[in-house]
């Protein structure tokens, strides 16, 4: 591609939005316009980015049995409804109504398809296992876009789904997709952690996620490096500190006034915070029988510790949870501020598994300016539910090994879901099994956020200067950059000759062949950021070659113009192979790694 003929140009100033470094190099460089908050075009750059890491996922996952398909965006909510996802999610969902008045949706993801597609072709237990996916533009309707790519509202996604006879098929196909989305990610450059994750909207038995370790993330993991325990903070257990046993005492009133939080109530009795009982309101919205229904929770747990509310709503089902307003706190008997669950009685209380091991707490007492001394558990109030509903935190003790947890952040690239039957039991997806008796199909899904990786792998690969594309996923393999010069050597029939051999090697050329100066195509080609630099011009023609950098090297060479051409094809042929070489490992970040001085992360 010449670049006088290129559509899309660089920029010298980045978004005013554009606060990380990948929205920024993206932008600057001419990979992507933004149309409205969280929709992006992606210009011609982005578009051959994009179609690599596609052929990537295409080839490793033909390599493992997946077929390709292509699967409505636009679908019936009678599908949604069945499988009852319809009333379960909410304003990301695109709804609308088609010309007739159906309920539509703009699909966010196609379980319920494939669930359809799978009762119309499966009948026989000889016609499993199967393994189909498809890439796709998606529709997210995120509340918060923020950073370019990494949280969009459309985006270009992969959907792969597994279809099996029984468990252990399900357990062969996930091991397989383990393998393969690492290959993926490897195979790109981008390095990841994989962790335990919520099975979420999805739903399902099980799930993993694919996280890239970065500060700027919207997740957070807790890693365990003695032994490898790697789980979403959302979900991650983690062994609690209990206080040692002593006597159950008789409950005291005490006066606290102006102690409306855990830190004022600790400062003024001279407590620790885990001798204190937290107080956190919610509302949640339950569907029961087929209507939504809204209730207030009163969630119990020990002062020093935080409220997970993923576990919370895992544990009571719930679809949705918000803050209570004052007054629906009043309305459960509790008094905002100085709530007590002793006496409460139109809430739904769930209390914290460490509260049945921690006596003696000071807890409010539905009275204002007043707490109570000694509330214990099970004896002074009853509970609706009881377990782990908090959160970890950093250095709690690792549930494996006791160990102390480190946390991370970062942001998820790709995840995986154990089905199961949720989907093909909700829309009647069975097979005749080998004794002739009807069974249903077990199924798993695992995507990757196509727009994201791409973004991701511009958050790894960068410097002050602009992008470094890995030579797997670079839009163009050599920036070839054309000086021209005043004395008798042609520099631009050379560049002209050395562009139409490259490509007729099969090494993709990106030809500067602009009238601009010499240091605007410097700074574009840094910014672009392809793997290989070559400058034809005067100086070098003097020297019978052509100048050669990689992007990433600050050195600098002449080669000859007859061994030029070998020489960018070994290098090409070397990088790939090291990112080839981590493929085939199944090279994924091990938490003791994310510990070290060269890190990933940040």
């Amino acid at each position: 591609m010449r670049m006088s003929q290129m559509f899309g140009r660089t920029l010298r100033e980045a978004p005013a939005d554009a606060e990380i470094a990948s929205h920024q190099l993206l932008a600057r460089a001419g990979f992507i316009r933004p149309m409205a908050a969280g929709i992006y075009s992606y210009l011609p750059l982005a578009r051959r980015t994009l179609d690599k890491i596609e052929k990537i996922i295409r080839e490793e996952l033909n390599a493992i049995g997946g077929q390709e398909v292509t699967m409505p965006v636009v679908q019936p909510a009678s599908f949604w409804q069945q499988s009852g996802r319809w009333y379960r999610i909410g304003a990301e969902m695109g709804r609308f109504k088609d010309r007739i008045g159906r309920d539509m949706v703009l699909a966010m993801t196609h379980e319920e398809v494939v669930a359809d597609l799978a009762r119309q072709e499966i009948h026989s237990y000889r016609q499993l296992p199967r393994l189909m996916y498809q890439i796709q533009a998606k529709w997210y309707d995120d509340p918060h876009p923020r950073d370019g790519l990494v949280r969009v509202r459309e985006f270009v996604g992969l959907e792969s789904y597994s279809l099996d006879r029984d468990e252990e098929g399900l357990e062969a196909h996930y091991r397989a997709l383990y393998q393969a989305y690492l290959k993926v990610f490897n195979r790109c450059g981008l390095p990841v952690l994989v962790v335990q994750s919520d099975v979420g909207q999805t739903g399902g038995q099980a799930a993993h996620a694919f996280i890239y370790p970065t500060q700027m993330g919207d997740d957070t993991a807790m890693l365990c490096s003695t032994c490898g325990f790697a789980a979403n903070r959302k979900i991650a257990p983690f062994r609690k500190t209990l206080p040692l046993e002593e006597p159950l005492l008789p409950t005291e009133l005490v006066l606290t006034p102006d102690c409306k939080t855990i830190e004022d109530l600790a400062n003024f009795l001279s407590i620790p915070k885990a001798k204190t009982a937290k107080a956190v309101f919610l509302v949640a919205t339950l569907r029961e029988q087929g209507k939504e229904l809204e209730r207030v929770v009163f969630a119990v747990l020990r002062g020093d510790m935080e409220l997970s509310e993923t576990k919370l709503a895992n544990l009571i089902g719930a679809v949705a949870l918000r803050p209570a307003t004052e007054e629906e706190i009043s309305s459960t008997g509790a008094v905002p501020g100085y709530a007590s669950p002793i006496g409460v009685t139109q809430a739904l209380v769930v209390v914290d598994d460490a509260l049945l091991h921690s006596p003696n707490l000071v807890a409010g007492a539905n009275r204002q300016g007043y707490h109570l001394r000694n509330v214990n558990f099970p004896r002074d109030f009853e509970a609706d539910f009881v377990a782990d509903i908090a959160a970890a935190q950093e250095g709690d003790a690792c549930i494996t090994c006791e160990s102390g947890l480190r946390l991370m952040r970062g942001l998820v690239v790709g995840d995986m879901f154990k089905l199961g039957t949720r989907f093909s039991e909700a829309l009647g997806c069975a097979y005749l099994d080998v004794d002739g008796q009807p069974k249903v199909v077990v199924m798993g899904a695992y995507g990757i956020n196509c727009s994201r990786l791409l973004a991701c792998i511009a958050e790894e690969h960068h410097d002050e200067h602009g992008l470094m594309w890995p030579m797997s996923v670079a839009p163009y393999q050599v920036h070839l950059i054309l000086l021209k010069g005043t004395d008798a050597f042609d520099s631009a029939q050379v560049a002209e000759k050395l562009y139409l051999e490259l490509t007729a090697n099969g090494v993709e050329v990106l030809f500067d062949d602009r009238q601009e100066s010499p240091g605007v195509k410097f700074n574009d080609a840094d910014l672009i950021g392809l793997p290989l630099r070559l400058t034809v011009s005067q100086r070098s023609l003097a020297e019978n070659g052509v100048e050669f950098k990689p992007r990433h090297l600050p050195a600098r060479e002449i080669v000859p113009l007859d061994s030029l051409v070998q020489r960018v094809l070994e290098v090409r042929q070397d990088k790939l192979n090291e990112l080839s070489t981590r493929a085939r490992e199944g090279f994924a970040l091990q938490p003791n790694e994310l510990l070290k001085p060269d890190s990933h992360e940040g």
